[in-house]
């Protein structure tokens, strides 16, 4: 018995022309650094959260979004950009800070990696449809989640249900409005696709 490999298609960034190899280079970093400056200004949309070092932002929405639409390579070298520019001083996580020792970091270093899971997805057609674009960013947040948490319990000296009650309770309720609004976006883009 033989399995078929998964169908291997374009993410939303492949549609965009590119007249050469040399055009292709200078779409792929201009996607690159706008993803990063997308993920960038998305963190800046921030609410504190009451108790809780780590605010709710739309930064994971953009997260995902480069991801999805840039696919794995692109989606993963726009996040660490991001990441590794806001190591370097360049004030653009949440709130306008900068660097690594901030109880939220993980969550960042949790975007870099779901960057490449729904990006990967998205290759195989995870972000044509509402139901699959659902899973994608469920799964996606999972990852971020499971990176953050940890991170944020040990760098904030927290047993695992306070970091639980800290860092990812609160969030459940905009994650899930963050999907909705991807469900209704990446669909509606590929569909927008077809008919030009």
């Amino acid at each position: 018995m033989s399995t078929a490999a998964p169908a291997v298609r374009p993410v939303l960034a492949d549609l965009l022309p590119a007249s050469s190899a040399a055009g292709a280079r200078v779409r792929d970093a201009a996607l690159v650094l706008g993803g990063a400056v997308l993920t960038g200004l998305a963190a800046q949309l921030s609410v504190p959260v009451p108790g809780s070092p780590v605010p709710v932002t739309g930064q994971t929405f953009a997260a995902l979004l480069v991801g999805t639409a840039l696919g794995a390579r692109r989606g993963v070298a726009s996040l660490g950009l991001y990441a590794a520019a806001g190591v370097a001083g360049v004030p653009w996580f949440a709130e306008g800070s900068s660097g690594w020792s901030m109880p939220s970091f993980g969550y960042i270093l949790g975007m870099l990696l779901a960057s490449a899971l729904v990006g990967s997805l998205a290759r195989r057609g995870g972000d044509r449809t509402v139901l699959r674009t659902a899973g994608v960013m469920v799964l996606g947040s999972a990852v971020i989640y499971a990176v953050g948490v940890p991170y944020l319990a040990w760098s904030a000296h927290l047993s695992a249900t306070q970091a639980v009650d800290l860092g990812l309770r609160p969030y459940l309720l905009g994650d899930a409005l963050k999907a909705a609004l991807a469900m209704a976006t990446l669909p509606t883009a590929w569909r927008l696709a077809r008919h030009s």
